[in-house]
């Protein structure tokens, strides 16, 4: 860590930094110090107060450096409200939590919208945080509501979620994406509201044919895995956002490492457990020196290719979990390096244009959709991971953990 990067973010916070040394990690390599993190989250802080109050929609990418927007939330419309339930746990800042319930609001007729997996993408930062730390019985039983609407994508035979295309129609009808195993945890929160085992039952039964087909010797996984939608067969690894279907898609990696961790936790089972150790042991040895992922870790341009932030947000969140649930400090401390190169290098501060928090962020790479960009969800994992490392009391009633 050097001087000037201390100094940007010093001049960037909205209070000064703490004092901090950064955890020995060995020779040239160091975690953020608690004042690093500090800086970040106040820097965050700052650039929410100047722009969330003239935002009406849902952020989606940014394009020269400033926020377009999906009108009923997309895929991502969750983010922006949970990155404001989350600046508001931080800060008790009044104006976060009316922002964040009205963003809430926008997104209610999606909860019975069966269109997509997306609905805990959608309802987990969202609604599910808004019960958590206000009690509103709104947002509990919205919740509720899409649970049972994600369940309507279930598929018995195969035993799956089906990711992608409208019901009854046959487009992706067998096809599972690992990125579902971030939305089984509104399942689980809907058995513990409604003591209906039915919501987790779907969601291990998935998270099993995931751990049986994605996951692979050496712990790595492909984006896509597809079925017969009929009699449940398997066909085989598939891509769309990864390099191929035999590469490994960064930030599906870590949703693996986050949804399987996750899935220990809501049911104590130790599969769940040892494939998240398998999945993030693969990763953290294709981390490159900076410890910022590429987009994907076999690209065939390997530590030159373009990186994606927004994985190294959502993974360092599954690896402090992971330090967690198995009493692992490597994993910690891991996290802690991945924080420190995304703290180091990929926040907005030398930006007077940019409306968004972090930086270096990479959508879709094989189509060319937003490469060295700005992603909510980015911002978002950003924030609840210093959190988990500042806060953890606090990020720990608002996400249940």
């Amino acid at each position: 860590m050097n001087l000037s990067r201390r100094t940007l973010l010093a001049s960037a916070a909205a209070t000064p930094l703490l004092t901090g040394a950064g955890v020995a990690l060995g020779a040239g390599e160091a975690a953020a110090s608690p004042a690093e993190l500090r800086g970040a989250l106040d820097y965050g802080l700052t650039k929410l107060r100047a722009v969330a109050p003239g935002i009406t929609s849902f952020p989606e990418i940014t394009r020269f450096e400033k926020w377009t927007y999906v009108a009923d939330g997309g895929w991502i419309g969750g983010f922006w409200p949970g990155t404001l339930w989350l600046a508001h746990l931080d800060s008790g800042d009044a104006q976060f939590r009316a922002l964040a319930e009205a963003a809430n609001d926008r997104l209610a007729p999606r909860r019975l919208e069966p269109r997509d997996h997306d609905l805990g993408f959608l309802f987990s930062p969202s609604w599910v945080t808004a019960y958590r730390l206000t009690g509103a019985a709104l947002w509990r039983d919205g919740a509720v509501d899409a649970a049972n609407t994600l369940i309507q994508r279930w598929n018995a035979t195969g035993k799956f979620i089906r990711a992608w295309g409208k019901l009854g129609t046959p487009g992706n009808a067998g096809r599972v994406i690992i990125d579902t195993m971030m939305n089984l945890d509104l399942l689980a929160f809907a058995t513990e509201q409604t003591g209906d085992r039915k919501f987790i039952d779907i969601a291990i039964a998935h998270a099993r044919t995931t751990q049986t087909h994605f996951v692979r010797a050496d712990g790595s996984t492909p984006h896509v895995f597809d079925f017969n939608p009929d009699t449940g067969a398997p066909i085989g690894p598939n891509t769309v956002q990864g390099y191929s279907p035999t590469s490994c898609w960064a930030r599906g990696q870590a949703w693996g490492i986050y949804g399987f961790t996750t899935m220990y936790r809501r049911t104590g089972l130790r599969e769940f457990r040892d494939t998240a150790r398998k999945m993030a042991d693969f990763a953290l040895s294709a981390l490159t020196p900076d410890h910022v992922p590429v987009w994907d870790y076999r690209s065939p341009l390997g530590a030159n290719d373009v990186k994606d932030s927004s994985a190294g947000a959502i993974m360092a969140c599954g690896l402090l979990d992971l330090a967690k649930v198995t009493g692992s400090d490597r994993y910690r401390e891991r996290a802690l390096k991945i924080l420190d190169g995304l703290v180091g290098t990929c926040l907005t501060t030398r930006s007077a244009r940019a409306e968004a928090i972090m930086a270096r962020g990479t959508r879709n790479r094989p189509s060319e959709d937003g490469v060295e960009v700005s992603l909510p969800y980015g911002d978002y994992y950003l924030f609840e991971a210093i959190l988990r490392v500042l806060k953890p009391a606090q990020i720990a009633k608002a996400i249940g953990l």
